[in-house]
């Protein structure tokens, strides 16, 4: 069992997010968990790259002293798995936002979709979701997105490692991509769809690596908790 000290002096934990929690949620849950356990009134934790409420999957996250490297931690490759829906657009390019245009997918063949994955192969622009976090003249995109406002969003040079059909269920494709920092799936999701004279929308998320951590070393915060502070129910 890890000390005080250890969590002091920087751990970087391997955290499993639950579905429909925040990664700040998350933090605040281990955050509660060492303070706790150790009776401190303050200790430093951070993570190490947001995984959206609808993703699940690897979150690190860093304590004490360990937070000075979360900047390079961000700064690495990632791997993701999930499913992509065929057929439906919507304004968040996920489950967020409910399905705002329909399309037919019926051209659409099984080559087609393992073809449309090398347009998306290396260095690519691409533009952010108008659902997501990134600021523009000092406010959050969701906020204007929230206030039906347009705004122009620059696209961004991300490369795409690997991405890879893994099944084809009816308008349903699993996939797995490996990517540099910054990409965003619900994005590649979008303009998979639109590579397709068709549209799509990200229907599920999974981060499985960051860098040589790997989601099967993770353990959730429920888990971390008990280890933690058995007879405590978790608290957010």
């Amino acid at each position: 069992m890890k000390t005080k000290e250890d969590f002091l002096d920087g751990q970087t934990l391997l955290i499993d997010k639950p579905l429909n929690w925040s990664s700040f949620q998350a933090v605040n849950s281990i955050k509660w968990s060492i303070r706790r356990k150790f009776e401190l009134k303050k200790i430093k934790v951070g993570h190490a790259g947001t995984l959206d409420p609808l993703a699940t999957g690897l979150l690190l996250i860093c304590t004490g002293k360990s937070t000075k490297t979360i900047n390079e931690l961000q700064g690495q490759a990632k791997e993701y798995t999930g499913t992509i829906t065929l057929g439906g657009t919507t304004p968040s390019y996920d489950l967020e936002s409910e399905i705002n245009e329909t399309f037919s997918t019926e051209h659409i063949t099984e080559a087609m979709i393992k073809e449309a994955t090398q347009q998306f192969l290396g260095e690519i622009e691409q533009a952010p979701p108008i659902f997501s976090a990134l600021k523009k003249d000092g406010k959050r995109l969701y906020e204007y997105a929230r206030e039906g406002l347009e705004v122009e969003i620059k696209k961004r040079l991300v490369t795409i490692h690997e991405f890879e059909i893994t099944g084809i269920e009816a308008t349903v494709v699993s996939f797995r991509v490996a990517c540099s920092k910054g990409t965003y799936i619900r994005s590649l999701a979008h303009d998979f769809g639109i590579a397709l004279n068709s549209g799509a929308h990200l229907s599920s998320l999974r981060r499985t690596k960051i860098g040589d951590y790997n989601v099967d070393n993770a353990i959730t915060t429920e888990e971390f908790n008990k280890l933690l502070n058995p007879d405590a129910e978790e608290n957010l």
